[in-house]
């Protein structure tokens, strides 16, 4: 597959082995102070959420307007522009701060939106991403560039890191590239933690679906593929409401799978993805059917939570039995193996009471071979061992869109 029209800014840093990361500079603020020249005297449009901030927590839209650039509208993810709403059918609206126009992607008028794409030369794409297939923002970004493409218009990423990291890729790979408008959660060929940030992302989205966007990545200045975010020094802003903390984010790439089953992730609590738990679980069996190699650099306990007003409607104010999460060593943890092992532990100890919801399952698991696999009663070690070959492929396929 062949890049079109693809440029990529690259920036240069230094350092020994020995010294602790520099603090990074996100695309925006790369973007302001060494590549105006992309965007200068264009009517610019911005997709992004609260998220799009500089490292000092100030507002792209803020920054852009603040340098005398033709900002003109605004586009916005699941979640709303800033990030607040957990509910379907989010209308457009307007930015209160700067009178522009908020073009909703997840529910407000698409001919809108793209009758939009007509009034601007450049499009911005400043989203913070999460590291997992299962998020949206990939999807909601290449149905936009997509738009863009097809009426000539530039597209601009602002990058930012991955913030679990991007040296690891862990689980099942979805086999082939799906649809953005059907395949909303997990269209791409990547697997649960594929390592890669959203300009990457795009890179590979551009090939895959042939979308020949002129593409231009402005990378985050000084992030390297081994520095998770709390080392970055930039803020963490909760990329979704039920994304509270970089805890949740590394635990997110396998727990999210018990969104299709009859548990709760922590939704309505603090800990949102760090704990799995329901009213009838026997906790200590739970515990004691696990693996040893599910248990590589994470500490996993008893806990008792109760979800108020969850989101996923699952058991509001209901205490409920289940496991806490705590990372212990990101270096060796696999959320991914952790999940399936949770899974096999749930239908061996409790065959009665778990269930699977086999639609919204196997659009997680990218099909329903690991649904398959789970009530055929196979080990969770024979679940991921098929998983290897296909991480390798993915590891050689995803090298030339990598930029860090």
């Amino acid at each position: 597959m062949r890049a079109h029209g693809l440029v990529i800014l690259s920036v240069l840093t230094c350092g020994g082995q020995a010294q602790a990361p520099p603090t990074v500079r996100p695309g925006v603020e790369v973007l302001l102070s060494d590549s105006l020249r992309l965007v200068h005297g264009q009517r610019l449009g911005l997709l992004t959420n609260q998220t799009g901030v500089d490292a000092a927590g100030r507002r792209d839209v803020d920054r852009l307007l603040a340098d005398g650039l033709r900002l003109v509208a605004l586009f916005s993810p699941e979640h709303g522009f800033r990030g607040a709403e957990d509910r379907p059918g989010l209308p457009d609206a307007i930015d209160s701060a700067t009178h522009l126009p908020i073009y909703s992607l997840f529910g407000g008028s698409r001919t809108a939106a793209t009758q939009a794409l007509d009034s601007i030369d450049v499009l911005l794409i400043d989203l913070q991403d999460i590291g997992a297939r299962f998020y949206t923002y990939p999807a909601t970004a290449t149905q936009l560039m997509g738009d863009a493409a097809a009426r000539g218009k530039r597209v601009v990423v602002l990058d930012r890191p991955d913030p679990v990291g991007g040296d690891v890729v862990q689980g099942n790979v979805r086999p082939v590239i799906g649809d953005p408008d059907k395949d909303f959660v997990g269209f791409l060929p990547v697997p649960m933690r594929h390592g890669m940030t959203l300009g990457e992302l795009l890179r590979l989205t551009n090939d895959a679906l042939a979308l020949h966007a002129d593409l231009t990545v402005v990378p985050a200045a000084g992030w390297h593929r081994g520095v998770s975010y709390d080392s970055t020094g930039l803020p963490w802003i909760k990329p979704s409401p039920n994304m509270p903390s970089l805890e949740s984010a590394f635990h997110y790439p396998g727990t999210c799978l018990f969104e299709g089953t009859n548990l709760s992730v922590g939704r309505g609590t603090e800990e949102a993805f760090q704990v799995v738990g329901a009213p009838w679980i026997d906790v200590r069996r739970i515990l004691a059917a696990l693996p040893a190699q599910a248990l590589e650099g994470v500490a996993v306990t008893a806990a008792d939570f109760t979800p108020h007003a969850p989101t996923d409607g699952k058991y509001g104010d209901v205490p409920l039995h289940g496991v806490r999460l705590r990372v212990t060593d990101r270096s060796h943890y696999d959320p991914t193996r952790l999940a399936v092992a949770l899974l096999v532990a749930l239908r061996a100890v409790h065959p009665d009471s778990f269930r699977i919801r086999a639609e919204w399952f196997d659009v997680l698991a990218a099909g329903p071979e690991l649904r398959l696999a789970i009530d055929s009663g196979r080990t969770a070690p024979e679940i991921w061992g098929r998983w290897s070959d296909a991480l390798a492929q993915f590891q050689r396929s995803r090298a030339k869109y990598l930029l860090y």
